[in-house]
């Protein structure tokens, strides 16, 4: 208890992250592309991999992200959250070593994983007649849904939620699919932005030189 007390893991979505993270960003992009910035906003940061940020006067105050990019919902590979049971039963059952369980978690499992087809929701999109893909599509929206709804509670009121990166921009059937279910929650404004983190990189290298 002591040892693992002493290691003082970090969050990696948090708002401490090195700004040289992709995730400080894509948050820093859409940010730049509010004016103003509301009160509480929600950014679904939606593609290969996946994040959801609760952000409070500017500020990210939560998100889904924890030590590593792969937890929070589940992405295109990989997993997203799982009970830490999992993995014991996992290195019991085969998995025996950290690299193998590295790629199970983080190359082998998400969309690809739960459909046995791809991680591209556009081919899931495509093949969703068919049981598996489109039951990893009904498990992302869930996911994602679920973890949006978390973030509003966390700010306690929604004034905006913005979808960005590849899937968020663009497959707005798995948008509609995700806000399907937002009836109960106070009016609030959905906006889809791109995720601009190339354009960002390049202020911010203007700006320290």
């Amino acid at each position: 208890m002591w040892r693992a007390r002493s290691l003082c893991l970090p969050q990696f979505g948090n708002s401490e992250s090195s700004a040289t993270d992709s995730t400080a960003y894509q948050l820093e992009s859409i940010l730049a592309q509010l004016q103003p910035v509301p009160e509480n906003l929600v950014i679904a940061h939606l593609g290969n991999g996946a994040s959801i940020t609760a952000i409070h006067d500017g500020q990210s105050i939560d998100t889904t992200m924890g030590l590593t990019p792969t937890g929070g919902v589940m992405m295109g590979t990989r997993c997203g959250d799982l009970d830490p049971g999992v993995m014991v039963f996992l290195a019991r059952h085969g998995f025996a070593t950290a690299d193998e369980l590295e790629q199970l978690v983080n190359k082998k499992s998400g969309l690809l994983g739960v459909s046995g087809l791809s991680s591209d929701v556009r081919q899931l999109i495509e093949a969703r007649a068919q049981p598996a893909p489109d039951l990893a599509l009904r498990m992302f929206c869930y996911q994602v849904r679920k973890a949006i709804a978390a973030m509003a509670a966390a700010l306690g009121a929604l004034n905006l939620l913005v979808f960005t990166g590849g899937i968020g921009e663009h497959a707005e059937v798995l948008r509609r699919e995700i806000c399907a279910k937002f009836a109960w929650m106070e009016s609030f404004e959905i906006r889809t932005l791109p995720a601009q983190e190339d354009l960002q990189i390049a202020r911010i290298a203007l700006w320290e030189h």
